[in-house]
């Protein structure tokens, strides 16, 4: 007892960290989990003719989403030297590994692809970015911030000329659904639809992982480091909504817009706070100065961007002050944080058993919700507690560390 303590006052007086997970990495990746999960089990826009957007839409619509794939970037970045990028040969071992987990992750999108459900699958998109991202794993801070500010501002440009070529062809070179196995069968589309006209675009999505890099490139168990990802995110997050706002009601863009669309009455004011999918930006270069979630453009990129180091950043401040009170207090974000590919997977398969059904009596669209949230939750505490990874991340990590050393590393 008396050494623990020891121990304990010496991490609250040096503020060092004993080596391992980050908990707070943990606890924002439950965080996305859990928000992704609101916004396909409850209403963004209420049930009337203007769409009101709702708290749950405004809150996590297209923030979620890119919080996770923030994550990923972070995740390679600590897995890959952490503030001292890999070289030579375990760079390019780390490269295989994370290669071989992608495949895991692609395959297990492409299998839940095969669902009736009416959920945007992010995995296989998620796995693509896996790859994209190999060629920026062995860049330090500077060079990574120069490659993700440049990414941010010039791949929503191209996406924007790029776009209406590849929708001009009968079909058009798009899925209208998630990718399963088999859309393999039509490469062309496949890879259109990934990179530039689906739900989650690779092409600008790499963004949030060349973030994500940047963040996990910095000694983050500093204490001044949460804070600085706390503050910095908090003021580039408002800044960015702030001047997209301002372009789109301020400044004539949603009128423009409006006219683009020639829709009367359509409540492009309410789409443009919760989700732009599923029109056609083309027309006007307008549409690249809204923030809206889902849009692409570089405010958007930025906004969420931004606001995923903040909850980066809180998260660890969270984590240390758990520390410094004893208690395990992101237990619960946490242990979901931990195992996110199975849970999320299972999230997915239990929503498509209830495609085109009604709920069960007595159950309501928020019941179903924080029934599948705690049951996340209690399932992620206990495989925390025991130590155990979930069974996907398992193969996951099986698939990396073949990669990394071959079968040895198994033994």
């Amino acid at each position: 007892m008396t050494s623990r303590s020891a121990a304990t006052r010496s991490r609250k007086a040096t503020g060092s960290r004993q080596p391992g997970r980050l908990r707070g990495i943990d606890a924002a990746r439950g965080v996305a989990l859990l928000g992704m999960m609101a916004t396909h089990l409850l209403p963004t826009f209420e049930s009337d003719a203007n769409l009101t957007p709702t708290w749950i839409g405004l809150t996590f619509s297209g923030r979620a989403a890119a919080l996770f794939a923030v994550l990923a970037g972070v995740g390679l970045a600590l897995s890959t030297g952490k503030n001292t990028p890999l070289e030579g040969a375990q760079l390019s071992a780390a490269r295989r590994g994370v290669a071989l987990r992608a495949l895991v992750v692609a395959a297990v999108g492409l299998t839940l692809g095969g669902l009736e459900v009416n959920v945007a699958i992010i995995l296989v998109h998620y796995a693509v970015l896996f790859l994209c991202i190999l060629p920026f794993l062995g860049l330090g801070v500077k060079p990574l911030c120069a490659w993700a500010a440049g990414w941010i501002l010039a791949s929503p440009v191209l996406a924007y000329l790029l776009r209406p070529w590849l929708l001009a062809p009968e079909p058009p070179l798009n899925l209208g659904h998630n990718p399963a196995w088999d859309d393999l069968a039509t490469p062309t589309r496949l890879l259109a639809d990934v990179f530039f006209t689906g739900y989650y675009p690779v092409f600008q999505w790499l963004s949030y992982l060349l973030v994500g890099l940047v963040i996990g490139r910095l000694v983050l168990p500093k204490a001044v480091t949460p804070v600085l990802l706390l503050v910095s995110g908090t003021v580039v997050a408002v800044a960015a909504k702030a001047l997209g706002t301002a372009a789109m009601e301020d400044w004539g863009g949603r009128a423009a817009l409006e006219q683009v669309l020639n829709a009367p009455g359509y409540p492009l004011g309410s789409v443009l706070q919760v989700n732009l999918t599923g029109i056609q930006q083309e027309g006007s270069w307008w549409w690249l100065a809204s923030a809206a979630p889902h849009s692409g453009t570089p405010l958007d990129l930025l906004h969420t961007s931004a606001v995923a180091a903040a909850v980066i950043g809180a998260c660890l401040l969270l984590e240390r002050l758990a520390e410094w009170v004893d208690l395990d207090l992101l237990l619960p974000l946490r242990g979901a944080g931990a195992m996110t590919l199975t849970l999320y997977t299972v999230h997915v398969w239990v929503v498509s058993g209830f495609y085109l059904k009604p709920l069960p009596a007595g159950w309501t669209e928020d019941g179903m919700f924080f029934a599948q949230a705690a049951t996340a939750v209690t399932i992620g505490i206990v495989f925390a507690r025991l130590r155990w990874r979930g069974p996907l991340e398992w193969a996951g990590h099986t698939a990396s560390l073949v990669g990394r050393g071959g079968f040895k590393a198994l033994s």
